[in-house]
């Protein structure tokens, strides 16, 4: 009866506002795993019903609302929870399409969404994560957990089987006392983590780097991409950083830790630059890369969806590093999300500079969404490109 009216709920949740595909779905076996492991663990005692529930890294919403539903539709749902059930989720689209989900399926509130910190997890009793990618950002999410928790907090980490390393069970074991791995079902597995060790010092993250090459400090949380590292990518777009026309605004869009747009608002003083993310993490370490490098004032960074709150023909230059996966499964949608906003926020003759992976074949976008695009750059990986926006419209 649980499996059926989980299969229910799930079937209703999107991903809305983030990219729609047949190949691309609002949950997944983990999520099922982990609200069953509750729910089997609340059984046995091993948890306790009014316990403070916190949930870190839930995508879509699947997580926060099976956790929701009403305890004697899915074992392990709202009943057993004190309520609000507290949120941590990464990126804004994941914010997003929670409310959206939440509003499809007729739940009216009853989760609070939060910074990852001590407002999420202080007096939590169990958490329940969707593992990370890296082991980096594992290591911060269990430093919070283990430093603001209940002293008997229990930590449910799941994640697919193929995507899972023992150097997850390591990152854990520096943080709780007992690791414990957990019987795989469908190809997801369970670590069961408590006996959270005493935090010692300050937290480890934002960690910070110089960038001998650039001259930069880099400052990186650890769900940002590269860390304090510069990634092939961007550092080859940074080739093409004198050829770049100077603008009245310029936008690092996608910034992650901002190197681009530190970057850029150094070479042009007299730019105004804006560095934007859907991630609270990247957000995060642009803000503080541009303070260690005295560009604050100079760099405004904001967390949004595609710059869906800057306005309309509001940029004569937009940076773009386009993401190739969407979660675990490489897919061009987001890197053409990306692109259609820039022909959005771009001005008429503003330009978008992008370099992405050779394969993608994005030019016909380009050429379609932005206006004419000529080639500035190749290696044997990447492609730069320059766009220029002959009319507004899209």
């Amino acid at each position: 009866m649980a499996d059926n009216n989980l299969d229910s709920l799930f079937s209703r949740l999107g991903r809305y506002p983030d990219v729609e595909a047949a190949n691309l779905q609002a949950w997944d076996a983990t999520d099922r795993l982990l609200l069953d492991t509750a729910a089997d663990l609340l059984a046995a005692g091993v948890l306790l019903p009014g316990s403070r529930l916190a949930i870190v890294g839930d995508r879509y919403g699947a997580l926060t609302l099976g956790a929701l539903a009403p305890g004697d539709a899915v074992p392990g749902g709202a009943v057993n929870w004190a309520a609000p059930v507290r949120v941590h989720q990464d990126l804004i689209t994941g914010e997003h399409a929670l409310h959206h989900n939440a509003g499809m399926i007729g739940v009216a509130g009853g989760f609070e969404q939060l910074p990852l910190g001590a407002g999420l997890l202080s007096g939590a009793g169990v958490v329940l994560l969707q593992l990370p990618k890296s082991l980096a950002e594992l290591e911060e999410i269990a430093d919070a957990i283990a430093r603001h928790g209940a002293s008997d907090v229990v930590l449910l980490a799941g994640g697919r089987v193929k995507h899972m390393s023992l150097g997850m069970n390591a990152v854990l074991e520096r943080h709780f006392s007992e690791v414990q791995p957990q019987r795989a079902r469908q190809k997801s597995r369970i670590l069961l983590a408590r006996g959270p060790r005493p935090a010692t010092g300050a937290p480890k993250f934002p960690v910070t780097g110089v960038n001998a090459e650039l001259g930069l400090t880099v400052c990186a949380r650890g769900a940002v991409f590269a860390g304090t590292g510069l990634d092939i990518g961007t550092r080859f777009l940074l080739e093409f950083l004198p050829q770049m026309p100077m603008a009245r605004h310029a936008i690092d869009l996608g910034c992650g830790t901002g190197i681009l747009a530190a970057m850029y608002a150094r070479g042009n003083p007299g730019s105004r630059v804006t560095a934007t993310d859907q991630s609270a993490a990247a957000v995060d370490s642009a803000r503080a890369t541009a303070e260690a490098n005295g560009l604050a004032g100079q760099v405004t960074v904001v967390q949004d969806d595609a710059m869906a709150s800057l306005p309309d023909a509001s940029a004569d230059l937009i940076l773009l590093n386009p993401p190739f996966h969407v979660g675990a499964a490489v897919h061009a949608g987001a890197g053409l999300k990306l692109i259609e906003a820039a022909g959005r926020v771009l001005a008429p003759g503003g330009e978008l500079w992008t370099v992405f992976n050779s394969h993608l074949h994005y030019q016909p976008a380009l050429q379609r969404l932005i206006g004419p695009t000529r080639e500035v750059g190749r290696n044997p990986k990447f492609t730069v490109t320059a766009s220029i926006r002959k009319t507004h419209k899209v």
